[in-house]
């Protein structure tokens, strides 16, 4: 009886780890220099992105001069930012 148990734990066990996925998160900068968070990777022709990842806002000083901005704004539609405007598709 205690095999069983066992047993049906670790197949328990193995099935849930099998199901979970890592969650993943990018800092993504188009060529504008604006920089938003993303948790998917899109590809869009004629648009060019950067993926950080997620960690890479928390190393960055983010400055006025700077190149990059941050753009903290949320979107509940997909989309992007061009040019300080968020477009969605």
């Amino acid at each position: 009886m205690l095999k069983k148990l066992v047993l049906s734990a670790l197949i328990g066990a193995g099935a849930l780890a099998a199901s979970a996925s890592t969650a993943s998160a990018y800092v993504v900068c188009n060529r504008d220099g604006d920089c938003w968070h993303t948790d998917t990777r899109y590809r869009y022709p004629g648009v060019g992105f950067t993926y950080h990842p997620d960690d890479w806002y928390f190393h960055r000083t983010w400055r006025d001069n700077d190149r990059d901005h941050w753009r903290s704004d949320y979107h509940r539609e997909r989309g992007y930012w061009r040019g300080g405007v968020w477009v969605t598709f």
